[in-house]
């Protein structure tokens, strides 16, 4: 197994099952289907990490965005209480159509919660911390995107989640394994200890430092490390790309984070020098060490032993130890 070898196989470990994938979609579809019956509504989209193709597995939800005729809704899109009314009322139309319990179009939905973006719907238990849901966001379409609703504002602030899927589409047009390998770098970040790095933000750096020109998988990862921990050291903030919404994690630790991308670019580069030798068994070790324990182990060396026993220089003392 060389170190590419080891790359496909992290893949498969990284990627969501294909059943779960296309059940999301068709939680995702039903909205889409629900509320495009309505009068009131003008388009209906699925929107993040699904509709980029870059989500890591467990797949534990799945975004909708509703897009009503501002004509509809006139007094929506104001400061005030029209960001509460958008949600409350799109919440009582997911029971009216997705209810588990009377739905008209499908029996979904256990509990449909307002957020403050979003309607949070949940199909599972409501108490399950893995329950699968929708949130489904009411907006209004925008010559540069959408208005959308935010309750801790008390008003309406705009938004353009599709610039971020047109750009990872165009990506994948010319690299196939970009979606793969932002899932990496997103699985990458849930593991790293004593801090909290949202997915969105490793996807923003990907868009940045990415390389999507066909080159080989552990490089373009590798050049990432390198290039990502040298935008953060320099004191640059994560931001939207759309450049509407500003950061986006305030509260990440940008320092620890830093130290996360340097130490990681160093054993990448490591990695890859063993890689240029021949020497693919230490550099899948390196990489083993950067992703954890879904990174597959490099084979056992014929006519090496799998564990080296270990013999004392003296006998060792016999015990009279307790058994059970």
């Amino acid at each position: 197994m060389n170190v590419s070898d080891a790359f496909g196989r992290y893949q498969s470990y990284v990627d969501a099952d294909p059943a779960s994938v296309k059940e999301a979609r068709r939680r995702g579809n039903v909205f889409k289907s629900a509320f495009e019956e309505l009068y009131e509504v003008e388009e209906v989209f699925i929107s993040g990490s699904l509709a980029r193709k870059t989500h890591k597995k467990p797949i534990n939800d799945v975004d909708v965005v509703i897009v009503y005729d501002r004509d509809a809704h006139p007094d929506w899109g104001q400061p005030g209480t029209s960001a509460e009314d958008a949600l409350k009322y799109t919440g009582a139309k997911v029971n009216e159509l997705l209810g588990a319990t009377n739905g008209s179009h499908e029996r979904l939905v256990r509990l449909a919660r307002p957020g403050n973006h979003a309607v949070k719907c949940f199909v599972d238990d409501p108490d399950d911390p893995d329950a699968f849901t929708v949130d489904a966001m009411p907006a209004f379409r925008t010559e540069t995107g959408l208005l959308i609703p935010e309750t801790a504002s008390t008003d309406w602030v705009p938004a353009n989640p599709e610039y971020l899927i047109d750009q990872v589409a165009a990506r994948t047009a010319s690299w196939s394994k970009y979606p793969g390998t932002a899932r990496m770098l997103k699985t990458w970040a849930k593991e790293q200890p004593g801090i909290t790095i949202k997915s969105l933000v490793m996807e923003v750096l990907a868009l940045q430092f990415l390389r999507h020109d066909g080159t080989m998988q552990p490089i373009a990862v590798k050049e990432f490390f390198v290039r990502a921990a040298n935008y953060v050291e320099e004191g640059y903030e994560v931001t939207d790309p759309a450049g509407i919404c500003g950061a986006i994690q305030n509260s990440l630790d940008y320092e620890k984070f830093a130290e996360c991308l340097r130490d990681t670019a160093t054993k990448a580069g490591a990695a890859f020098s063993k890689q240029a030798v021949g020497d693919h068994a230490a550099a899948i070790r390196l990489w083993g060490e950067i992703f954890g324990d879904g990174f597959p182990s490099p084979p056992q060396e014929p006519g090496k032993p799998g564990i080296i026993p270990v013999v004392p220089d003296k006998p060792r003392p016999v015990k009279d130890t307790p058994q059970g």
